[in-house]
C-alpha cells in the first residue's frame, strides 16, 4: 500500500511549525518501520490535490493507495474528488484547521483520534456512500437557498453593525427566502417555493447542528429536507429547530436516491465547503463508492 499525505497550507495559516511537526511524525513512523512507501505533498491552491493524486495513482498503478487529507473541509473535498471513481484507493482525514463536519458522526470528541498518524496508517477502511452532482462528489451534505446565501454574502464582513444589516437584507430577500424551484425526487414532483433545501449524506454540519438527524453514510440513501417558504421569522425559527434535531411544521422530510432541482433564477448552492451558483443541479447517491478510513474500529452511528 502506498500512503499519500496531502497537506492544505491554508489550514495551518501562519502556524507552519504545526505542519512541520506533522511532517516529522509521519517521516519518523515510516523511518522506524524501515519503509519508504509514503510521500508528502502540499496543496497550494484549490483543486491542486486532484492533480497531485492523479500523478501518484499513475506512479503506483495496481497498488492500493491511501490518500490522507490533512487540514479541514476544503482539502477533504478536493481529495474526495481526486479519488472518486478510481480503483484500489482509500480516503483518510487528519483534521487540522477548520473543523470537519463529517467526523462528528463518530461521536463527540472522536475527531481528535484521527490526528494520531500511527493509528490512521494501521486502521481499516469502511464502505461509504457519497453524493454525485454531475461535476463534483460530496461526502457530507449539499444545500440550496438561504444557508449558502448567508454564508457567501456574510464572508469577510467584520463590522458588527454592517454584518447585522447585511444579515437582515439577506433573510428578508424574497428572491432567496421564497425562490420558486422545480424539484423532482425519485420521479415525484415537489416543485414549489422554498427557503432552503438540504440533501444530507451525514447527520451533522457546523458545530452542534444537524443536517439530518437520521442520515447515515452507508445506508444507500440521501436524507432530503425541504423548508417551505414562510415569513422571514418563521423561516429562521424552523431552521433553528431543525438544526437542533427537531422537525419544524413547514418541513418536508424524506429519503431518496436522486434529486433534481432547477430554477429560473440562479440558485445559491453549497456542496460540503464549496459554493456555486447555477440554475440546475442534481444529487445522486452512489452507495459504498469510497473506502473511508476509521480509527479505533469506529463505525457510523445514528445520532441519539
Amino acid at each position: 500500500m502506498k500512503h499519500i499525505f496531502i497537506f492544505d497550507t491554508e489550514s495551518f495559516h501562519e502556524d507552519e511549525w504545526r505542519m512541520d511537526a506533522i511532517f516529522d511524525s509521519i517521516e519518523q513512523y515510516f523511518r522506524d518501520q524501515g519503509k519508504t512507501n509514503f510521500c508528502i505533498k502540499i496543496s497550494r491552491f484549490r483543486r491542486d490535490a486532484i492533480v497531485l493524486i492523479e500523478e501518484q495513482v499513475k506512479e503506483n498503478e495496481g497498488d492500493t493507495v491511501r490518500v490522507y487529507a490533512v487540514g479541514g473541509d476544503g482539502i477533504l473535498f478536493d481529495c474526495l474528488n481526486g479519488i472518486a471513481g478510481l480503483p484500489n484507493i482509500e480516503l483518510a482525514v487528519v483534521p487540522h484547521g477548520d473543523s470537519i463536519s463529517f467526523l462528528r458522526i463518530f461521536g463527540k470528541g472522536k475527531a481528535e483520534l484521527f490526528k494520531d498518524i500511527e493509528s490512521l496508517i494501521n486502521a481499516p477502511a469502511i464502505p461509504t456512500d457519497i453524493i454525485y452532482t454531475g461535476n463534483n462528489y460530496v461526502l457530507n451534505a449539499g444545500y440550496i437557498g438561504l444557508t449558502p446565501a448567508i454564508t457567501v454574502k456574510m464572508k469577510g464582513v467584520t463590522n458588527k453593525l454592517l454584518a447585522f444589516l447585511n444579515y437582515l437584507s439577506i433573510v428578508y430577500d424574497k428572491q432567496i427566502i421564497a425562490q420558486q424551484y422545480q424539484i423532482t425526487i425519485d420521479d415525484q414532483d415537489y416543485s414549489g417555493k422554498y427557503s432552503l433545501i438540504k440533501i444530507a449524506n451525514g447527520p451533522y454540519y457546523s458545530d452542534d447542528k444537524f443536517a439530518a438527524a437520521g442520515a447515515i453514510p452507508d445506508d444507500g440513501w440521501l436524507d432530503v429536507i425541504l423548508f417551505k417558504s414562510f415569513n422571514p421569522l418563521t423561516n429562521l425559527l424552523s431552521m433553528r429547530m431543525h438544526a437542533k434535531g427537531k422537525k419544524p411544521f413547514n418541513c418536508i422530510i424524506l429519503r431518496a436516491k436522486k434529486i433534481a432541482v432547477s430554477s429560473n433564477e440562479p440558485m445559491w448552492i453549497q456542496l460540503d465547503s464549496e459554493f456555486f451558483n447555477d440554475t440546475s443541479f442534481t444529487f445522486e447517491v452512489i452507495p459504498g463508492a469510497v473506502q473511508f478510513v476509521t480509527v479505533n474500529n469506529l463505525t457510523y452511528q445514528t445520532p441519539q
